[in-house]
């Protein structure tokens, strides 16, 4: 019976070759997300226009003086990143990432806290509050569906500070 002996290098080198080749490990998808206003006067709007969170009625997303803006709107199944840019050079936003039940009704939103209930929405994940120019990433296993993407600080949601992805099978 013969015995091989394989040093570290080697070894070493034939699983820096099956990586290289993409084998042995599956690549998830990066989503670069950006999160946006209009400078520190976004928020003077809020009482003048109407709620524009998803399925408010009569939001005129035209209007909108924040929002998430994404480099896709679908992605396969699986591992996600989402890279979130807070892209405003005065407010602080954050990323929470939810499932959509249904469009139509959108998402359980407390009028009196100026705020989605994170917990009654499904909440899955968020990058936490970021300074101006800051980032920050989450990443999840996603199963086929629609999701939202939202900012939970107080108003932005209403201001339309929210955004719908896919994902396929």
């Amino acid at each position: 019976m013969k015995v091989f002996k394989f040093g570290v290098l080697p070894f070493f080198a034939v699983l820096m070759t099956i990586f290289a080749s993409g084998h042995g490990a599956m690549a998830g998808t990066t989503v670069k997300v950006s999160l946006w206003d209009k400078g520190a006067s976004s928020m003077d709007m809020m009482d003048s226009i109407k709620p524009m969170g998803m399925a408010m009625m009569g939001a005129d997303m035209t209007m909108a003086t924040m929002g998430i803006t994404l480099d896709t709107a679908s992605v396969a199944a699986g591992e996600v990143t989402f890279e979130a840019v807070n892209a405003s050079k005065d407010i602080i936003h954050e990323m929470i990432l939810a499932p959509v039940v249904d469009q139509a009704k959108g998402l359980p939103y407390l009028v009196d806290d100026m705020k989605v209930d994170e917990d009654a929405a499904g909440h899955l994940g968020e990058v936490s509050e970021l300074d101006p120019g800051k980032s920050g990433a989450l990443t999840l296993t996603l199963k086929p569906g629609t999701y939202i993407l939202f900012c939970n600080i107080l108003g932005h949601y209403a201001m339309g500070m929210w955004t719908l992805i896919t994902v396929s099978g």
